[in-house]
């Protein structure tokens, strides 16, 4: 084989560990890159927060004229300030990019500053270019003062021990108490008792039989016990067993034998197949219970209003907070009304890097210079990583804005349809870094906080050739629903109809679809007993 050299010209885009960071630090939502920032924090000793605002300006952008913060800026604008970046108006973007031809890594990779050949970053620009700050969070109340809502979701007594409380009243000898205890801490979250007593006690005693027996018996006191606690029904081993709990709880002395009837029927029942109970099968159930369908109707709305989960009220659940991204507000009336599109400086960390320690490191150029060079440019980068991160979330919530004016004046029925195909060709940016920027971003709006996703929609055809917003059709169903007798509930056929009416093209398996997403449920479950 003939060996001989060949000069080939090609090009490839290689992502560089800052491209990497900063098209993730684009889909993180606001708790992870609150607890990125944490990490980073802890990690690098050239970054720090600060409670000042620098003024852009320094960096040579002058915020009066450049509300939002341009994509293509230099590598002197690392800092980023709530007062510069965060406010800007619908009818005043003047943010310029380069459409992208390769992705939304080559978006990113236009805006990167200059790399040497040898792949190398040119560490001589002065420090004081990146001593500025990136927009940090911000509390007006002390730390004293200062609740956290995840500690406030924690502090609630759980289950277990307001039922350990209430066993100290109990005058139980030691076993008996032991057996109570172990039942408690066997519970589900809902209150249930999911073991059966053999299999807890064959846990507890292994191959001894006599010990076997011992403790089946005093779980069986102590489970009687157990039921006769608060809330009514804990200590159930499935949901016929909970509901006759609480029925039988019911009792009183002033009841009146119509009501003794019907709260009898009721626990009869609860010891029928559950399936029966929730397709409301009145004639089976008043067979197998040998009553009428009167009677069971009747018995049905007193089940009703018992509670199926026991435990729900004490459940740990960690309350899901959504602060929002951006933030709209309403200016102006009648036909001058505008919307302001700004950046919730609560969710935004300034950050800027330590000038002593970067001061020090160009005074010094000893042995190990080089590992705190690169420190102190990832501080560097992730600062500007961190400003890209919001300048894009403040664009395209600009463009939705601009897009959906309707949502924003009319509400949901207004809303038009809407991809991100639009969006992405109207900034210059790929369709997948708008999935990214509205995945997992809220935005505050007169009419609540939604995801960004929410102003994406499909679309259906009308009869006048025009097209309806999917969410808009969504809303219509749910004012349908909202308006409907409970005695004659409307059917997906029937709103299919009413769709028509309107002008919308909406089939009934699609009506199926969207009602499902809308967690309604079908017309034979919302029809009134």
């Amino acid at each position: 084989m003939k060996q001989g050299l060949s000069l080939r010209v090609s090009q490839h885009l290689a992502l560089t560990p800052q491209l990497q960071q900063s098209i993730r630090l684009l889909q993180l939502s606001t708790l992870e890159l609150s607890q990125e920032v944490e990490q980073m924090l802890d990690e690098n000793p050239f970054l720090e927060r600060t409670a000042e605002e620098a003024a852009r300006e320094e960096f040579g952008l002058d915020t009066a004229d450049a509300p939002v913060p341009r994509d293509d800026a230099g590598e002197g604008e690392a800092e980023f300030t709530p007062s510069a970046a965060s406010t800007s108006s619908t009818s005043s973007d003047t943010s310029t990019s380069t459409p992208d031809t390769d992705g939304p890594a080559a978006e990113i990779a236009e805006r990167e500053p200059d790399w040497e050949g040898d792949g190398t970053v040119d560490m001589a620009p002065d420090d004081s270019e990146w001593g500025s700050d990136a927009p940090a969070r911000q509390n007006n109340l002390g730390d004293d003062e200062r609740a956290d809502a995840t500690e406030l979701a924690r502090s609630q007594e759980s289950l277990q021990s307001f039922l350990h409380r209430q066993a100290l009243s109990l005058r139980l000898n030691e076993n008996d108490c032991a057996a109570l205890r172990f039942l408690i801490e066997s519970l589900n979250d809902d209150g249930y008792l999911e073991d059966s007593l053999p299999a807890l006690a064959s846990g507890l005693a292994g191959d001894d039989n006599d010990q076997f027996d011992d403790l089946v018996h005093h779980f069986q006191v102590a489970l009687g016990l157990l039921q006769s606690l608060e809330p009514v029904g804990v200590g159930a081993r499935d949901l016929g067993e909970c509901l006759s709990i609480q029925l039988k709880a019911l009792a009183s002395e002033d009841e009146t034998e119509a009501e003794a009837l019907v709260r009898k029927t009721a626990i009869a029942i609860c010891k029928q197949p559950m399936e029966l109970l929730a397709r409301r099968d009145f004639k089976r159930l008043a067979t197998l219970t040998r009553t009428n369908e009167d009677l069971v109707r009747s018995a049905l709305q007193v089940i009703a209003r018992l509670e199926p989960k026991p435990g729900r009220r004490f459940v740990d659940v960690e309350r899901n907070i959504v602060i929002p991204d951006v933030i709209v507000t309403k200016t102006g009336r009648g036909t001058n009304v505008k919307f302001r599109v700004m950046l919730n400086p609560e969710v935004m960390p300034r950050l800027r890097v330590h000038d002593i320690y970067a001061g020090a490191l160009k005074s010094h150029k000893g042995e190990g210079s080089q590992a705190l060079s690169q420190r102190l440019q990832e501080a560097r980068w992730f600062i500007k990583n961190i400003q890209q991160r919001f300048d894009t979330i403040l664009r395209v919530s600009n463009a939705i804005v601009e897009r959906q004016k309707s949502y924003f004046v009319h509400g949901e029925l207004a809303m038009r349809p809407l991809v991100l195909r639009e969006i992405a060709d109207e900034l210059g940016l790929h369709e997948s870094t708008i999935s990214r920027v509205t995945t997992a971003k809220y935005m505050a709006t007169p009419f609540g906080t939604v995801e960004l996703k929410y102003f994406f929609g499909s679309a259906l055809g009308t009869e006048t050739g025009g097209n309806a917003s999917s969410t808009a059709v969504r809303a219509l169903i749910k004012q349908f629903v909202s308006s409907e007798s409970i005695k004659k509930p409307l059917s997906d056929s029937q709103i299919s109809e009413m769709l028509k009416e309107q002008g919308i093209e909406c089939a009934r398996r699609t009506v199926a679809k969207y009602r499902e997403a809308l967690r309604i449920a079908p017309a034979n479950l919302r029809k009134a007993l």
